[in-house]
């Protein structure tokens, strides 16, 4: 009993983190210039407010503006074995049975903005730092679905209850028994947003060097909703069976235990015992098979501060950037059913508790060379101190990589072209990965146009693909002797598009 409660966990949701460029609970895409090229971290130019906020002292005095929209689609790919998967009545498909989820962003806006005058630069950006849309599961995950299919284990137990009711004269029930099919109805829905604010200065040095000092302000947002509901399980009769209620049919096994117990009280007071003492064992049945509903808000914001440094000379632009953890506490406001409030293990979705999601810190190093004034390639490198976040990153083996090439090349005063790709590794074992949250090593690539329309307006446009690995997992919830393996197999599929535009005043 004490492991179907515990399923329930599963309803936590976090599988809602709809991250779409970037390590953990960090959206790296926060320019088009980004998806066109995602070597960014030692390029001149606006997008910089980001990516190389002390190379934005080099653009010149001025105004500088960029507006960005993008549209991000992501689908996640679950494949989980179970020996009981057979039994679902509403799937029939084997012990294998695959999950998708679809996480949607329709818009996500970002804004940079620096106005340089002498040796200084004075910055402001907005983006969605984190998360950017919802992940939707409409039959739920293999986790749900393992743990209902768990309450067939019973049916030998109630069996014999049955049997204990005809042996002890009561009529027609050694004709009952629970069959070994099950069924539900399940969903999860997880909606996640941290926007992101940033105001820093930039310093130019001299000629050939600038620095850069900020405060980045992270504001969260979720919600988790999810249900597992009408657990069904089947009831044999004779020669026939049907599927019912689950609750309801052990509620009623018990109230009928208790009913005979009291007839046998008088006549028999040894099988009346026996009766209320079998009553005793399906209560617990009858409330772990209740409906369990989850509905929790989450708000939190944090700050921390922004460093950044760049050297030019020649052809050659150096840059570093080091953004310090942001601790974040996220409250709930909850309004669960009584069902997942008396689960301890949901006790972090519990009204107003507060919930760790640091964002990690981050440094970025990167080198851009200028060949001749029409072409220049990229290269940089992200480090993210996933360990050091309280959070679940704490199971993780190790800190997560990024490694980032591109080229740019103007085909004209008028069009200039862009490709480059990103490789993100985590440093993941099984404690971490489950369907509920998972994350994969990936190769990204992404490419576009920029078009300067005038001296002061350019337009860009681009496309960015993620590849996600697969990431197979096993493990044995029985023992070496009679084991019961439960396989995962995860996998994501991620595309971005995006248009910007860019001032100069």
């Amino acid at each position: 009993m004490k492991v179907f409660r515990m399923s329930c966990l599963a309803l936590a949701l976090a599988a809602a983190d709809a991250t779409f460029a970037g390590g953990l609970l960090t959206n790296t895409n926060q320019n088009i210039a980004f998806l066109r090229n995602p070597a960014r971290e030692a390029a001149i130019g606006i997008d910089g407010v980001y990516s190389n906020p002390a190379g934005v002292v080099f653009l010149g005095e001025g105004f500088h503006l960029s507006v960005n929209l993008q549209n991000a689609h992501q689908t996640r790919t679950i494949e989980t074995g179970y020996p009981l998967f057979v039994n679902n009545a509403k799937n029939l498909s084997g012990n294998i049975h695959k999950f998708e989820g679809t996480a949607d962003a329709p818009v996500l806006p970002s804004l940079q903005a620096a106005y340089n005058k002498g040796k200084w630069s004075f910055q402001f950006g907005f983006a969605i730092t984190g998360g950017g849309g919802k992940c939707e599961f409409e039959d739920g995950l293999g986790s749900f679905e393992q743990v209902v299919g768990n309450v067939t284990n019973y049916a030998p137990k109630v069996n014999m209850l049955y049997q204990a009711l005809g042996a002890a004269g009561i009529p027609g029930m050694s004709n009952h028994a629970m069959g070994n099919k099950y069924a539900y109805d399940s969903y999860m829905r997880g909606r996640q947003y941290y926007y992101g604010f940033t105001f820093g200065a930039g310093y130019k040095v001299n000629d050939n060097l600038s620095v850069y000092g900020g405060l980045r302000m992270l504001y969260g947002s979720a919600n988790y909703y999810g249900y597992v509901k009408n657990i069904q399980v089947e009831h044999v009769e004779g020669e026939t069976s049907a599927m019912v209620n689950a609750s309801e049919h052990f509620s009623q096994l018990r109230d009928n235990l208790n009913y005979y117990a009291g007839m046998m009280e008088g006549s028999n007071p040894a099988v009346a015992e026996q009766l209320r003492g079998a009553a005793e064992q399906v209560a617990p049945l009858s409330i772990a098979t209740q409906d369990i509903e989850l509905n929790c808000d989450q708000t939190g914001w944090g700050v921390a501060p922004i460093i950044g440094i760049d050297f030019k000379k020649g052809g050659l632009n150096l840059a570093a950037k080091y953004e310090f953890k942001t601790r974040m506490r996220l409250k709930n406001k909850s309004a669960n059913s009584a069902s997942a409030d008396n689960i301890s293990l949901l006790d972090k979705f519990k009204d107003g508790n507060k919930v760790a999601e640091d964002t990690p810190a981050l440094l970025t190093v990167g080198a851009q060379y200028e060949f001749c004034p029409k072409f220049r390639i990229m290269a940089g490198w992200h480090h993210y101190f996933d360990v050091d976040t309280k959070q679940y990153t704490k199971d993780m083996l190790g800190d997560s990589n990024e490694y980032l090439f591109g080229a740019e090349y103007d085909i004209n005063k008028v069009v200039q072209v862009s490709a480059g790709m990103q490789r993100t590794q985590y440093d993941l074992k099984d404690k971490v990965m489950s369907d509920i949250s998972f994350n994969v090593n990936s190769y990204s690539y992404g490419f576009g146009v920029g078009v300067n329309v005038t001296d002061k307006i350019k337009i860009n446009a681009a496309f960015f693909q993620t590849l996600y690995d697969d990431y197979d997992m096993s493990q044995n919830l029985g023992s070496t002797e009679q084991p019961v393996m439960v396989t995962n197999s995860f996998t994501r599929t991620n595309r971005v598009l995006g248009l910007g535009v860019d001032f100069k005043f």
